[in-house]
């Protein structure tokens, strides 16, 4: 996976389309972000540079309610390939 911001786009593209919101704010996050499960938000440090948010969020999504269906074709060949990642890293 290419270190760019059409990489993270494509990454925040999943969340929106699963009614999550990503937000970059500032703070002490000890692992780069922080999920507000009720209200479906992702906030993420933002100081964070282009490679250490797409490392978190290929950590997250993999934990998240992803509605799959509500997904594009293309958000749906990314996220099937953050899931076998994550199994491959898991097992």
């Amino acid at each position: 996976m290419k270190y760019t911001q059409s990489t993270v786009d494509k990454l925040e593209d999943i969340l929106g389309e699963s009614s999550y919101v990503v937000r970059y704010e500032r703070g002490t996050f000890q692992s780069g972000w922080c999920l507000l499960e009720a209200r479906k938000v992702v906030v993420l440090n933002k100081f964070l540079n282009t490679e250490g948010r797409i490392n978190t969020l290929i950590e997250l999504i993999p934990q998240l309610n992803i509605d799959y269906d509500k997904l594009t074709l293309e958000s749906q060949k990314l996220y099937d390939s953050l899931i076998k990642q994550s199994a491959a890293i898991g097992e």
